[in-house]
């Protein structure tokens, strides 16, 4: 079974940004996962796919698979998740600095092989990312972002999902062991819809790194961490509800200049992005097509195979089928 090679870029950071881990002037490693299957080093089509708040660019193994034979696939660890660099300063974390990595990370991309296609992937956080690296035409990009798959996620975010998510972000972060970390995972993610234990447990592992002194002499064999800075919970904490309805006048206007073809994924039971807030995605700005995924919440994994099909076949298109 193919798997990816790990690399990393150089992010310089935003202006008068918190200063980063190293070294004074904000820069931070971000690291990333890339998938190529084309037989290509320098294949021409690039899909970015970029996860959600706590999680890390593992997630999209199953669908990286899938696309691998057709595109170049890129799954970044936004810095402070996975292994990529933490912040100093907690409040760093957020949309904006995200957004100047992907920039950072598109450039070196460019940089090693010109990019003729760029398509993006991005679940919830990743999505917001999406839309305000395809939402403003003025950026430095290598090309256009040709096709966007959003995720469950859209401008307008409702306030009862980011409190659920507030309450256990960055609370329980060591465990005995992967199995106790994976079980623990599980219970707070019941909006990911059925997985067998299998893909459960497949998903869950990277979600792991050994504790601070695990499997030392005397010290805790076998315990574990989950892999990313507590700190990035001290941001979304801080948010409130004027400041998130501020921030959604803006998404909306970065969505409106969306020039991607977007198709929109839904858990019919999600609580993050209502269906109304779904219907208005598909009438305004690039209009997206939406598919709905029934007896899953937020959000889906991309780990069915209905779900993977659908990103699929929109990436893809007849290359897919041939």
């Amino acid at each position: 079974m193919p798997e990816p090679r790990l690399h990393h870029v150089t992010c310089p950071g935003l202006p008068g940004a918190p200063r980063g881990a190293q070294p004074h002037d904000g820069s931070h490693r971000m690291a990333y996962w890339e998938w190529n299957e084309t037989g290509d080093p320098a294949h021409p089509h690039v899909v970015v796919c970029v996860h959600g708040l706590s999680r890390q660019g593992r997630d999209f193994d199953v669908l990286a698979r899938a696309l691998a034979p057709h595109a170049r696939v890129v799954c970044p660890d936004v810095v402070g998740r996975g292994c990529s660099d933490w912040l100093q300063d907690p409040m760093g974390y957020g949309i904006p600095l995200y957004a100047a990595d992907m920039l950072a990370l598109l450039a070196q991309l460019q940089a090693e092989a010109p990019i003729a296609t760029l398509d993006w992937v991005g679940t919830s956080m990743g999505g917001l990312i999406g839309m305000v690296v395809g939402g403003q035409p003025g950026l430095p990009l290598p090309v256009p972002v040709r096709r966007m798959v959003l995720n469950d996620v859209g401008p307008a975010i409702e306030w009862d999902a980011v409190q659920r998510i507030a309450r256990y972000l960055g609370a329980a972060m060591e465990f005995g062991s992967v199995e106790e970390g994976t079980a623990a995972l599980r219970s707070v993610s019941q909006g990911f819809g059925p997985h067998s234990d299998a893909d459960w447990a497949t998903l869950s592992r990277p979600m792991f790194v050994p504790a601070d002194g695990a499997d030392a002499a005397g010290a805790r064999p076998g315990a574990v961490r989950l892999h990313y800075d507590a700190g990035i919970a001290v941001a979304v904490k801080a948010l409130t509800a004027e400041a998130a309805a501020q921030s959604e006048a803006v998404l909306w206007t970065l969505y409106d200049h969306v020039g991607a073809e977007t198709l929109l994924l839904r858990g019919a039971d999600s609580d993050l992005l209502s269906r109304a807030t779904a219907d208005a995605l598909s009438r305004r700005g690039p209009r997206a097509r939406v598919v709905e995924f029934e007896g899953v919440g937020h959000a889906p994994t991309l780990v069915a195979a209905d779900q993977v099909q659908a990103v699929r076949d929109f990436l893809l298109g007849d290359a897919a089928a041939a």
